[in-house]
């Protein structure tokens, strides 16, 4: 990357705007990054992409200076591990629940003496052996951008401890899944991203934002948000929709 981290311009106060990509197509990451979007984040939790397809889309949103977010699966550190090495930015993990949780997440995404990431330099990230180590090290120790997911009851009540774990950037409330682990008697959807949203304003944490349109991510910004991320699926399925309407 040529100019600052996604993480420096984060924490510096940057209005940040990306797009949830779970489609394999490295058209649909040059297309974002012409667009103008701050970063992609490339779902390989839900989505089909493979590491190969991954380093692929990496590559092609580095050519665009465009940085990359990965949504990895739960308690997945080898995952990680490989994804950092292919020259992600940051990490987003669902279903963090506790604390101890968000702290292995931040072990996970960091060289020691932070975190326990194998060391290597000769992947992509460390431009195939002729990075210095030391200077490799540094940069990632400081621009890893190491994003959690809460998604759960049991998230919403351990936000507080959560959002105070050293070395988590952030959080992003999944709604879909936090409606459907919800029961009874639980706080609404709508309650649990609140009480998140005040954990991080307590702990001056990130908060990410998921949305579907433009009047949504500009709400997300005025409510507080640092970074906003369009779910492009359900982008383009409204958008196409709205192109077969004519036909009635």
């Amino acid at each position: 990357m040529t100019g600052p981290s996604l993480r420096r311009r984060a924490l510096h106060g940057e209005r940040l705007i990306g797009v949830l990509l779970r489609m394999p197509s490295e058209e649909l990451v040059e297309m974002s990054a012409v667009a103008g979007f701050d970063f992609v984040l490339v779902d390989c939790e839900h989505g089909p992409a493979d590491v190969g397809a991954l380093r692929q889309h990496i590559a092609v949103a580095a050519l665009h200076d465009v940085p990359v977010i990965v949504r990895v699966g739960e308690n997945d550190p080898g995952m990680i591990l490989r994804v950092l090495d292919q020259g992600a930015q940051g990490i987003l993990a669902p279903h963090l629940d506790t604390a101890a949780d968000a702290a292995a997440l931040v072990a996970a995404s960091h060289y020691p003496p932070r975190g326990t990431r194998g060391f290597a330099t000769y992947s992509r990230a460390g431009r195939f052996g002729l990075t210095d180590p030391a200077a490799h090290r540094d940069w990632y120790l400081e621009n890893t951008l190491v994003l959690g997911m809460i998604e759960s009851p049991t998230g919403v009540a351990n936000a507080a401890g959560i959002a105070a774990a050293p070395g988590l950037d952030g959080i992003m409330v999944g709604p879909a899944d936090l409606a459907a682990s919800s029961a009874p008697g639980d706080p609404s959807v709508a309650e649990g991203r609140a009480r998140v949203a005040a954990a991080l304003a307590d702990e001056g944490k990130l908060r990410m934002d998921i949305v579907g349109t433009a009047d949504a991510a500009a709400s997300a910004f005025a409510d507080g948000a640092h970074l906003v991320v369009y779910n492009l699926a359900h982008s383009l399925m409204g958008h196409l929709r709205g192109l077969v309407a004519p036909r009635a």
